[in-house]
């Protein structure tokens, strides 16, 4: 049978021949109709081709989501247009075969391919912008990929898991199934909203984040806390007021100075002299209403009354033995202070009697003190490298161990949150201990050794929210780290390398809220630093 869609043309003839005219197809109504759908059909697919170029353009120039979802649509009803086509072709096959073929979808590529991308290249891990990536000598080197993926870990833990906006659409599509209640379903479109937002608008993201990340502390450097007042010699104490915006800076030039904390020009509020009186340490009341300072070579101290604007001195203690007292430590409950005597001595005053009460002792002599968050215990570090920790209600000493690793203990401090314990050595070693290891085991194990001084660690503290630890060493410049607890890893940018900000320092403290962290120096100076993590002061 002929093919209707083949049109025969006349035949050439030789000269002279008569030609012959050609006959006219006979016309079949079925297969004229099925010609004019198959025309159809093809029209149509030129018209989607049209329409899948749009598509492009509009990707390329925005409307992302709307698009991408119309776009995988077309594309699952052009394959099923085609799928239905092969089965009216193919006769030998059924409409379950048809049903049962897998569905085709859609695959986003890359857009630009490198081939150095694809070739193995191994980083060196010892330079120090890697070196808190490494967990562990024998990885010095590592693969790209590899550290992809260790970078990429680290960010999670900081953030507390993957945020919202770094989840694909498909890992967001999941976590909508699996929600089953109506008002999760709703918490889901909140968060797509917020991805969405935040492809919108500027702002400093990670900030807002409740826990403080690790890596590199955002801080600026503020004018110093006692620039109205430079001291004359060199400083020996800087601490923030318990309750309000202020500052105190004392030293060696028989001054304690209070000044308000703006950080653009911190005026002065109010300074005192004590003739021949050298301030050895000063420290707020619990209540933040009275100042205690002492001095290097006699027993007697200072209490200064802020409120009244009244300096006494307090000659004489009953029943302390001592030629002199020089360091000292608020106690928590607010009503006395713990005396460092010589020889391992420590003693209990009263501050309503001025009179000791009861006295402990350890073996050698007394290198550092902290109290924990509740007040119950006491930590005493020793210069022979042990700790002691002692019951305040008993006076007995409950547990003892040694700092793993000291020759020489020169500092301690206990984290506000009951966490932490922090041991100084000579060496300049810290070891960050857990705290219930340090009262129930015999033996702890710190959780980390932090060994970026190379000089003996004379200061510790912590912040407020127990999530930085400050160190530093008075015998060298720059001698000063900040650790980010969380991760017990140190932060890279501080201090700065480029210039010389810190000098020895020999106080560190950190205001109530964390918002600002000072320092005392050698300069007389207190630089002053505002961490923009924290909103408060």
């Amino acid at each position: 049978m002929e093919d209707s869609n083949v049109i025969k043309l006349p035949v050439t003839e030789e000269r002279g021949a008569a030609k012959k005219r050609p006959r006219a197809p006979k016309l079949n109504p079925g297969k004229e109709a099925k010609r004019r759908q198959r025309n159809v059909q093809r029209l149509a697919a030129l018209g989607e081709a049209d329409s899948s170029v749009k598509l492009l353009e509009e990707l390329l120039f925005g409307a992302e989501d709307e698009l991408l979802h119309r776009l995988v649509e077309e594309d699952e009803e052009q394959t099923g247009t085609l799928l239905a086509e092969d089965g009216d072709e193919e006769s030998g096959e059924s409409e379950a075969e048809n049903e049962a073929r897998p569905q085709v979808q859609p695959t986003r590529k890359a857009a630009w391919v490198d081939e150095d991308d694809e070739l193995e290249e191994d980083v060196d891990m010892k330079h120090r912008y890697r070196r808190d990536l490494m967990k562990g000598d024998a990885e010095s080197t590592m693969s790209k990929h590899k550290l992809q993926q260790r970078m990429r870990e680290q960010f999670q833990k900081s953030m507390g898991g993957t945020p919202s906006w770094a989840e694909s659409s498909a890992e967001k599509k999941k976590k909508k199934k699996k929600t089953t209640s109506a008002d999760d379903d709703d918490d889901d479109e909140d968060e797509e909203e917020e991805g969405d937002d935040l492809m919108r608008r500027t702002g400093n993201f990670v900030a807002s984040s409740d826990s403080l990340p690790g890596g590199i502390l955002r801080m600026k450097k503020c004018l110093n806390a006692n620039s109205a007042r430079p001291s004359e010699d060199r400083l020996t104490t800087v601490q923030f007021h318990p309750s309000a915006q202020v500052v105190m800076t004392a030293g060696l030039d028989q001054s304690i100075s209070l000044f308000q904390v703006d950080g653009k020009t911190n005026p002065k509020i109010q300074s005192i002299h004590l003739e021949r009186f050298p301030v050895h340490r000063a420290q707020f009341s619990l209540d933040g209403e009275t100042v205690i300072a002492t001095s290097l070579k006699n027993k007697m101290f200072y209490l200064y009354d802020m409120m009244e604007g009244r300096v006494t001195p307090v000659h004489t203690v009953r029943g302390l033995n001592e030629a002199r007292v020089k360091e000292f430590s608020v106690c928590p409950d607010g009503g006395a202070l713990l005396l460092t005597g010589t020889n391992g001595y420590l003693h209990m005053l009263t501050l309503k009697t001025k009179e000791v009460v009861r006295s402990m002792k350890i073996n050698g002599n007394v290198s550092g003190v902290a109290f924990s968050h509740d007040g119950s215990k006491v930590f005493t570090n020793s210069e022979e490298g042990e700790v002691y920790v002692w019951d305040m209600r008993s006076s007995r000493c409950v547990n003892r161990f040694t700092d793993d690793g000291c020759v020489k203990g020169t500092s301690i401090a206990a984290s506000p949150n009951g966490r932490y314990l922090a041991c100084g050595s000579q060496s300049g070693v810290v070891n960050v201990y857990s705290q219930e290891a340090c009262l129930n085991s015999a033996n702890p194990k710190p959780l980390k050794a932090v060994m970026n001084l190379l000089t003996s660690a004379t200061s510790l503290t912590f912040n407020p929210t127990s999530e930085i630890l400050a160190i530093a060493s008075r015998a060298e410049d720059e001698a000063m780290r900040l650790l980010h607890l969380p991760s017990l890893t140190v932060f890279s940018n501080f201090p700065v390398s480029k210039r010389k900000i810190i000098y020895r320092a020999s106080c560190l403290d950190f205001s109530p809220h964390s918002g600002f962290f000072a320092l005392a120096n050698n300069k007389g100076h207190a630089p002053l630093f505002r961490l923009l993590h924290y909103k408060n002061f």
